[in-house]
């Protein structure tokens, strides 16, 4: 793994996430723990409106951390109910992180590969509806990162289970001499709270 991202990794403080918040992630551990147990695959689509910034920062923190805790049959995908683009703020957000980002196309909606280990392959990411060809169609947990995908889809297809994780959205500080800090602690707070998912799995493997 790219030794920024595990140093990262290693320093959080999972004391700091809220009784409240745990009691919201225990359903998503309880769901893996089940799929491991039964040594099944584990598909994560990480949904929100725009698959812009929460559901892609998700999606590529808990591929990221899965590996890094060895959770081998992990596979997220991240998608959203309209179709637009990754906000250049989270590229560069997770550069700054440590992630080695290529953009390998450069249309209105670019796709990326993003590498988090050197050995790796990279998690490809751009904006998708959740129900995109690129994505799941059936045995896979549906995790709504925004109340307004959660409330605007009351069914999603082929979803086995779903669990509502919202994250406040940075947008709300775009252009706005608070841009990057909101970004970063968007960014921090998921991957804090996708290493207390996957730090509570008990791996066989």
């Amino acid at each position: 793994m790219i030794t920024k991202i595990s140093e990262t990794i290693e320093k959080f403080q999972l004391s700091l996430i809220s009784k409240e918040r745990k009691e919201i992630l225990q359903p998503l551990i309880d769901y893996i723990q089940l799929k491991l147990d039964k040594k099944e695959a584990i598909n994560l689509n990480f949904i929100c409106t725009h698959n812009s910034r929460r559901s892609h920062l998700s999606q590529i923190w808990a591929q990221t951390i899965a590996f890094y805790y060895g959770v081998q049959r992990v596979k997220c995908y991240s998608g959203g109910t309209d179709v637009t683009a990754i906000y250049p703020k989270v590229i560069e957000t997770l550069q700054n992180h440590g992630f080695e980002i290529q953009k390998l196309s450069h249309e209105k909606n670019p796709i990326y590969a993003i590498k988090f280990s050197e050995n790796e392959l990279p998690i490809i990411g751009f904006s998708k509806v959740f129900d995109d060809n690129f994505n799941p169609k059936s045995n896979f947990a549906a995790i709504m990162t925004c109340s307004q995908a959660d409330e605007g889809c009351p069914f999603i297809m082929g979803a086995e289970k779903r669990f509502p994780i919202r994250y406040d959205d940075p947008k709300e500080f775009d252009e706005t001499i608070l841009m990057n800090e909101k970004y970063e602690e968007r960014s921090l707070q998921i991957a804090l709270e996708m290493t207390y998912v996957f730090s509570n799995l008990k791996n066989e493997e």
